[in-house]
């Protein structure tokens, strides 16, 4: 709830631009509108592409059995609901730092033809459907707040009448979300869609955007009861063969949110002891996919991508002094090439969702600089 009045490439050739455009330097100062089109075209491929589709979505009768476009028709693209969601926030996020753009003018059209009042009605009556109790939660809701924030922070005329028409289901979700919690006895410690940790930090992000100081204030004790105890977090039994998400590294990106540099500091250090001090990235070396074809193992371009924002994000809430920094910083540069190299759209298992994760990461949303810009 808020609180205010086809162009693709093969792999080789997006490492060889990427490298070019971003060299070793942080990637956001270095995002081009060329490689902004690049991904902003694999958003507009798929987000009102219907089939192939991956519905989660259970029957009450036979009048359940619809296609996604009358189900979900503002979400019905990019083969799953909460890749659509994320495809929308690319276009939104890409549009407010590109609005020159080439691709500003179609990216717009769009959200315009999804964010209507009408289909966002629809979308809230299949949430609030019965037997749909726990649809996207927590990966895909966490993307429909990140979707709104991006909204309403964007100073433009259309974008603020997009965001009035997504309330009501920012406000359906985020009231979901404010019942769950408090019964949610236990974290969800795995590297896919039901991860607590990730999901978590884009909540509180979107809470402190919009200033709901209760939802905030939830999701902090949240944090401190359910991860703040942990310890000797096993980082080497990791990736498991279908992460896109890293359960420990994401765990520290999200309580790096809540604590203060020093505190974090003392923390970090006993969740993750083997952080070395130096400057030397091969302490956590990126995934590699063994078939680009198969939609769960190219997960693992996902987790470089991921691995590397939130990398960046532990680097960030601590001190300027830590000797740890150095290391996490050299890892998420390792990582950040091999996640990029990846986002080509060559096949659509990856590409209907990579870019946004690569996006995510060049422009540094989650990081605390991000949301004043």
């Amino acid at each position: 709830m808020r609180f205010f009045a086809t162009t693709t490439t093969s792999a080789v050739t997006g490492l060889a631009l990427l490298t070019t455009a971003l060299g070793m330097a942080h990637a956001d100062s270095h995002l081009t509108a060329e490689t902004a089109q690049r991904f902003a075209q694999l958003a507009l491929d798929c987000v009102h592409r219907e089939y192939p589709n991956k519905i989660a979505h259970v029957l009450q009768s036979d009048a359940d059995a619809k296609p996604p476009r009358e189900l979900t028709p503002a979400f019905y693209g990019c083969f799953d609901w909460h890749s659509a969601v994320h495809g929308h926030w690319l276009l939104a996020r890409l549009s407010r730092r590109f609005p020159d753009a080439a691709f500003a003018g179609a990216a717009r059209a769009a959200l315009d033809r999804s964010l209507t009042r009408e289909k966002i009605a629809a979308e809230v009556a299949y949430f609030e459907g019965e037997g749909r109790n726990t649809f996207e939660r927590p990966y895909g809701l966490a993307w429909l707040l990140q979707l709104a924030a991006e909204l309403g922070e964007w100073e433009d005329t259309q974008a603020t009448q997009w965001s009035r028409n997504l309330e009501p289901l920012e406000r359906a979700v985020a009231s979901r979300l404010a019942e769950w919690l408090p019964k949610l006895s236990h974290a969800i410690r795995e590297g896919e869609h039901h991860q607590t940790a990730f999901a978590l930090g884009l909540v509180l992000d979107w809470a402190r955007s919009v200033g709901d100081t209760s939802m905030s204030a939830l999701v902090e004790e949240r944090v401190r009861t359910l991860y703040g105890p942990d310890r000797d977090c096993p980082l080497e039994y990791e990736p498991s063969g279908h992460d896109f998400l890293s359960p420990c590294i994401a765990e520290a990106d999200l309580v790096r949110r809540i604590l203060e540099p020093g505190a974090f500091a003392a923390w970090l250090g006993a969740f993750l002891p083997g952080i070395p001090l130096q400057a030397d990235g091969a302490w956590l070396e990126p995934a590699v996919v063994t078939d680009v074809t198969d939609g769960k193992l190219v997960h693992l371009d996902g987790l470089n991508l991921s691995r590397a924002w939130m990398l960046e994000g532990i680097a960030s809430g601590l001190p300027g002094a830590d000797p740890r920094r150095a290391a996490l910083e050299a890892a998420a540069a390792t990582h950040r090439r091999s996640g990029l190299a990846s986002v080509s759209g060559e096949h659509y298992e990856g590409g209907h969702w990579l870019a946004s994760f690569a996006v995510y990461l060049l422009t540094r949303r989650g990081l605390p600089e991000a949301a004043s810009r």
